[in-house]
């Protein structure tokens, strides 16, 4: 069993349009805001410093998509239904799942992520 990949699927759309209002929503909003995966890896409108410097340093190959990216690249192929946010685990050229939805959305911050990452890819 090899693992080829992690997608991490954010519970958001893409577009600069989207993005502006996910970030307005995180500042006026927080409690309300339906992607921790964006809020955990993201402040308002830049990447986490503690998460870019893992993933920059990681050796694992990552794929970082919105929801309707996934759709369009993962659904047709695979056929699956998840909810989200989550992350996938490409192993054996099969989908996966590698952290639950309820997982990430229990999570407080980078570090815990990072964590749970390290430990079950071993």
């Amino acid at each position: 069993m090899k693992l080829e990949k992690l997608i991490f699927i954010y519970n958001a759309d893409s577009g600069l349009r989207n993005q502006l209002i996910d970030g307005a929503h995180k500042i006026l909003n927080p409690a309300t805001y339906e992607c921790n995966l964006c809020d955990i890896t993201y402040g308002a409108f830049t990447e986490n410093k503690i998460w870019k410097e893992f993933r920059k340093q990681s050796d694992l190959d990552l794929e970082f998509l919105h929801r309707d990216e996934f759709t369009k690249a993962y659904r047709s192929k695979f056929g699956y239904k998840f909810t989200f946010p989550i992350v996938l685990a490409l192993v054996d050229e099969n989908l996966e799942v590698f952290i639950k939805t309820e997982e990430l959305n229990e999570m407080e911050d980078a570090g815990v992520l990072i964590g749970l990452i390290t430990e079950r890819r071993k």
